[in-house]
């Protein structure tokens, strides 16, 4: 038994649906979300994730009974296991170090954490490989923590040691505070008035970013995005056709929907995951839809 591979580690990877092979390790395709019990193609779709039922007793799969639950709104799933999700941990929260079986990516939206020998705090993020050894964990002062809790397959906890012999050590970002970081220019021509953070870039081009919309925007047109999207507002608005993105408010975009045009006086800020390289030509097409 000993000789035999730890298969736990070998995430699944779903081809994505805009015709990629699957390698970006984030499992956006054909994604059911909170108002969708059912996979949409081609159907843009965003909610208040304040209006959501919390799931109460909520905890990592695998973690030792002791340790505390917390809550959950679980926003989007796929059923290879990938999964975004609003999860709160209480002040009480501590639990012991030890691996992942499946990618998993963190961005704190409240409150502070310590994993390990680093902390994170409001708006910093982490992507933890599978096999990589991290932790104890424990939620710092006397709030909340509130997280984006984002699980590219079937995430299980497993006490061990060390890191297992195969995680992928060089693809580790162990707290990365947002905050530091200098905005630099976007990829595509239909948001000139915005900036991005790059938070974590796949090997195919895609990742995660932060995206300010600056004030007086006007997207003049609808899109066609040629690829998986998720997106967080988290601060400010932006009106996309008749829908207002407010705080704590979600898209989920599959390949090739067409999203009304942009607006916002005020500006906004939303974290973006995309699942394909959007400085191709034509990822992102403007579009003279009826509604422009």
């Amino acid at each position: 038994m000993q000789n035999q591979p730890d298969e736990f580690l070998h995430t699944p990877s779903i081809k994505e649906d805009w015709g990629g092979d699957g390698k970006g390790r984030m499992n956006l395709s054909g994604r059911r979300t909170a108002i969708s019990q059912e996979y949409l193609p081609r159907q843009y779709q965003y909610f208040d994730t304040n209006s959501l039922s919390e799931e109460d007793g909520w905890r990592i799969n695998g973690i030792p009974k002791e340790v505390i639950s917390g809550r959950r709104r679980l926003l989007t799933w796929n059923d290879c296991g990938a999964s975004t999700s609003r999860v709160v941990l209480p002040t009480q929260f501590e639990a012991p170090s030890g691996i992942f079986t499946a990618d998993l990516e963190i961005f704190v939206l409240k409150g502070a954490i310590q994993v390990g020998e680093w902390q994170l705090s409001k708006h910093c993020y982490s992507f933890i490989p599978a096999g990589v050894k991290v932790g104890p964990w424990k939620v710092l002062g006397d709030e909340e923590v509130e997280i984006l809790w984002m699980e590219n397959g079937f995430l299980k906890y497993r006490n061990a040691e060390n890191n297992h012999p195969d995680a992928n050590l060089s693809d580790f970002i162990p707290a990365l505070d947002s905050k530091l970081l200098a905005w630099g220019k976007t990829d595509t021509v239909q948001f000139v008035q915005a900036n991005k953070k790059w938070l974590r870039k796949d090997s195919n081009g895609g990742g995660v970013w932060l995206l300010t919309i600056l004030p007086h925007y006007d997207g003049k047109y609808s899109e066609i995005q040629c690829y998986n999207e998720e997106g967080y507002c988290l601060a400010g608005y932006c009106d996309v056709g008749d829908y207002r993105f407010l705080k704590d408010h979600f898209l989920y975009c599959p390949s090739f929907s067409i999203i009304p045009k942009h607006r916002t006086d005020d500006g906004c800020l939303f974290l973006i995951r995309v699942d394909r390289d959007l400085s191709k030509v034509s990822t992102v097409l403007s579009y003279a839809s009826g509604d422009n």
